[in-house]
């Protein structure tokens, strides 16, 4: 199968900060033990890539790069050690990379090189390039088959919209590690953005009643619009934050009885009081996903009434393999009241990522077709 595969291929590379990206012709990937080559369909893009690859961000990451994060694509080639991807395959390719020796070494492929030594050593020597290319060598275990006829044949659902799980799992990672159950009342906070956006997508998915608490009436307004349409029965709230901590509390009460709330804070908000505000409004024995930034949560009601506050990096691999089975089952919306997906060309990289930027909330991704 290797033999088959061209001898170079197209990719968006940076070099360095300063002289951002170009798309460039590479080698070719070929494939090892332990690895799979991709031929890459859509390869996402999120909101604040420009600001990744731009520095704004700080995060470290070896240079020269091919930039990146999850994607789906059809198996091309694949090492001598596989024994269930075939080629031609359909697949979701993850961007959560392990050590296979020592789970804790890990790292987010071309974004983040994590925090351990041997994070470091695995993104500079072993898998280092993202997926914003033509084809990608990954981890066999980051590659996740699709059951292409019932996702793309009965459901009805193209490639680029089936990327938007890239966003729907991070939530559902959260979710799942709090064990959100049917029938639960969850708030997700805030709600307007990519992920928080997600977060209440996923949650009506799940069986639960979703409060969504952001600051932007209309995107809330639109929010609450997309998930009935495309949920007819969901139980779907909306509450404008002010910025008092115990007047959004309030509001939050009105609700009734809360047992869980799903954190986005973005690094610019992480003094705001609104996830205090969420913590007031729990039961006891309530339950807290914190994914955010935040800084200063110790309110009285986390000791008083027994809350459980639980940080989360992204979502484990069996989270992936359930999510999956949640998609396959047709439990979430389709067309336009799933995803609004923007694709763009390797060339065009730049009102991509500009895009990317703006094109946000629940429901919208912003794509590479390479």
């Amino acid at each position: 199968m290797a033999s088959n595969l061209p001898t170079e291929h197209r990719a968006l590379v940076l070099e360095t900060i300063e002289d951002s990206f170009h798309v460039k012709n590479l080698p070719t990937p070929q494939p090892g033990p332990g690895g799979a080559i991709i031929h890459i369909n859509a390869a996402g893009i999120i909101s604040y890539h420009r600001e990744v690859y731009n520095g704004g961000r700080g995060y470290n990451f070896p240079k020269p790069i091919v930039g990146g994060v999850s994607a789906i694509g059809r198996v091309a080639a694949l090492g001598p050690d596989s024994t269930a991807l075939k080629p031609g395959q359909l697949v979701y390719v993850d961007c959560m990379i392990h050590s296979r020796d020592n789970p804790d070494d890990l790292y987010l492929s071309a974004i983040h090189e994590g925090l351990t030594e041997g994070s470091k050593k695995l993104i500079r020597d072993v898998w280092r390039n993202g997926n914003w290319a033509e084809y990608a060598k990954v981890p066999l275990e980051n590659c996740f088959a699709l059951d292409e006829p019932r996702l793309c044949g009965s459901l009805g659902y193209s490639v680029q919209e089936l990327l938007y799980m890239c966003h729907l799992l991070v939530a559902y990672g959260g979710l799942r590690d709090i064990k959100l159950e049917p029938g639960e009342t969850v708030v997700v906070v805030p709600a307007t953005g990519n992920y928080g956006g997600a977060g209440v997508m996923t949650a009506i998915a799940m069986g639960a009643r979703v409060i969504a608490m952001g600051r932007n009436e209309k995107e809330l307004a639109r929010l609450k619009e997309l998930v009935l349409k495309g949920s007819s029965n969901a139980n779907i709230e909306t509450v404008k934050m002010t910025g008092d901590e115990m007047t959004d509390a309030a509001a939050l009460k009105a609700f009734g009885t809360i047992d869980a709330v799903l954190d986005f804070t973005p690094p610019h908000a992480s003094k705001s009081p609104h996830v205090k505000s969420a913590i007031w409004a729990l039961r006891r024995g309530g339950r807290v996903s914190l994914m955010g930034w935040n800084e200063g949560l110790m309110v009285p009601p986390v000791v008083g009434k027994d809350i459980a506050l639980k940080g989360k990096l992204m979502y484990e691999r069996q989270d992936i393999v359930q999510f999956i089975k949640m998609l396959e089952a047709g439990l979430f919306p389709r067309g336009k009241n799933f995803v609004d997906t923007k694709v763009f060309q390797l060339e065009d990289w730049k009102e991509a990522l500009d895009v990317a930027a703006e094109h946000t909330g629940i429901g919208r991704l912003v794509a590479f077709t390479p």
